[in-house]
């Protein structure tokens, strides 16, 4: 790894040739907006169809005659999958570049989704549609984060929030293009155009170029030529001219004796001295090796063996802090009640008796435009000094668990429309997750936390939908399913405002004070 520092803040980027890394100032423009725009379309091509997948779920019930909780499965595996899957993702992109991961997962969402229009029951789907285009998209949005965020440091939210909004564009648009797709060449013939689609994501990834250094170093040895000496068990070291001489004063005086004997003992004597001298050279060679070896190993294992107890031990200080805690239970009930409407609504609606005639635009579109209206607009307010965006998305998580409870009531599509509307505005607070858990646990343990609660909102979008498919197949009604929706997001909500209340920290300074017979010393700062 060569270094190579421009001033500033300095990242690392692969090369071409190599997948050595080096280090470049972010440009923050140039190539860095061709990169924004192909990371866009990337989200918009691989998320479209399961953001959406609540009009294919309404064609698979026809189609399959299952349940739905079992049907459920697939939309939910699909979106809750890449979550579930973000240490691989991040260690594929960290491990092979942007660039190739984006265009293999073009591969896999484009394969899962031609795949799906020849499944002959509900169990492929779940491998097909499921796991693989679930995880393709997981490894595309793991690779467009990273490469924009390799290009952008001082514009790198603008960035970020750009391509975030490719994914509900993508839901508005795909919604109505699949329905009119399963009316024009039905529901195979519309995952295998969706398929191809999204072969687009190869172009984009192609275009995804890693950041290159004017004065790349020469390439490195290899890593075996690095290793030491000690560490190689059939290693010799080169003798030194006096061992070399001993060497032969010592053959020459052997050869003298053996010369003044019968040829046929000379022969055995040389034979003898000869296989003698090399097993027990190489037994002492062999044994210093295995045992230096052996070392070796038992330090590298103790070594990994530190690595995950600091990891666990990390990851206990994490959860004695009470708000990640609330924030953890928080966010896997939000994904739990709140993902279920994106995917259900169609049906809910279906369920409600309302014509399709009424039908002015899909309400999974009215989600998808919503939400990317809401992800700016909470994006926005998160930046003003005066918001507290924990407070902030404490609300948006109350605001849901209301808007749930009122899905029941909705017996037109205009109120159903306007629902979805709320509702997409809400889901919106992704938006603002990353600052919240950056105010909670602070910058240097975001990944760390970050990465725990991404799996557990991957958790949560994968069994709400099942849970809510089961809650009717139970009472042949939603109304059960989405009260059970809206309590459980109000219940995290509540949860987390609890946690974050101050008066919890004056209690906590309280507990802590010192004993009356003992004296503290106050240092005036003037910070």
């Amino acid at each position: 790894m060569a270094p190579c520092r421009e001033g500033g803040q300095v990242l690392p980027v692969h090369l071409h040739s190599s997948d050595k890394m080096v280090f470049r100032k972010p440009p923050d423009g140039g190539w860095g907006w061709v990169v924004v725009v192909v990371s866009f379309f990337t989200q918009f091509l691989c998320y479209g169809s399961p953001l959406a997948v609540g009009v294919l779920y309404l064609e698979w019930l026809d189609a399959f005659g299952e349940g739905k909780g079992k049907t459920a499965w697939v939309g939910s595996l699909a979106n809750g999958i890449g979550l579930l899957a973000s240490p691989v993702c991040s260690i594929c992109v960290s491990s092979f570049g942007a660039r190739p991961v984006a265009i293999f997962s073009g591969f896999m969402v484009a394969g899962g989704l031609m795949m799906s229009s020849f499944a002959p029951n509900i169990y492929f789907l779940y491998i097909s549609y499921g796991i693989v285009v679930g995880l393709g998209c997981g490894l595309l949005y793991t690779a467009t984060v990273t490469i924009t965020c390799h290009y952008f440091d001082k514009r790198r939210g603008l960035a970020l929030g750009l391509i975030s909004t490719g994914s509900s564009v993508g839901l508005f648009i795909y919604a109505a293009l699949q329905r009119e797709l399963i009316d024009l060449y039905g529901l195979d013939g519309c995952l295998l155009i969706v398929g191809a689609l999204s072969l687009n994501i190869l172009a984009c990834g192609s275009l995804m170029r890693p950041l290159e250094s004017s004065d790349s170093p020469p390439p490195e040895k290899p890593c075996i030529d690095k290793v030491p000496d000690q560490y190689f068990v059939y290693h010799e070291k080169e003798k030194t001219v006096e061992e070399n001489i001993s060497i032969l004063e010592k053959g020459y005086v052997d050869e003298k004796c053996v010369n003044n004997m019968p040829d046929y003992k000379q022969d055995s004597i040389l034979n003898k001295n000869v296989l003698s001298s090399i097993n027990v050279n190489e037994k002492d060679t062999y044994k210093k090796k295995v045992v230096e070896q052996t070392n070796f190993c038992k330090q590298l294992a103790k070594r990994k063996w530190q690595r995950y107890l600091n990891y666990w031990e990390e990851t206990v200080v994490l959860f004695k802090n009470k708000v990640f805690s609330a924030l953890f239970v928080a966010i896997l009930l939000f994904d739990i009640g709140g993902f279920p409407p994106s995917l259900l609504m169609e049906d809910v609606a279906r369920s409600a008796n309302i014509n399709e005639d009424d039908y002015h635009m899909p309400l999974i579109s009215i989600i998808g435009i919503m939400t990317a209206v809401g992800k700016l607009t909470l994006g926005i307010l998160a930046d003003f000094k005066w918001v507290n965006t924990l407070y902030l998305y404490v609300t948006t998580l109350l605001m849901t668990g209301v808007a749930l409870f009122a899905i029941p009531f909705a017996k037109s599509y205009l109120t159903l429309a306007m629902l979805s509307g709320i509702l997409g505005f809400l889901t919106g607070n992704w938006s603002i997750f990353p600052y919240v858990t950056t105010k909670t646990v602070g910058i240097e343990k975001l990944t760390h936390a970050y990465g725990i609660l991404m799996f557990f909102a991957g958790l949560g979008n994968s069994l709400g939908p099942p849970i809510v498919g089961w809650f009717y197949d139970w009472t042949q009604e939603y109304d059960t399913a989405f009260y059970f929706s809206g309590f459980c997001v109000l219940l995290g909500g509540f949860l987390l405002l609890l946690a974050a209340l101050p008066c919890w920290n004056a209690c906590t300074n309280q507990s802590t004070k010192l004993p009356p017979n003992t004296y503290s010393y106050k240092v005036a700062s003037s910070a």
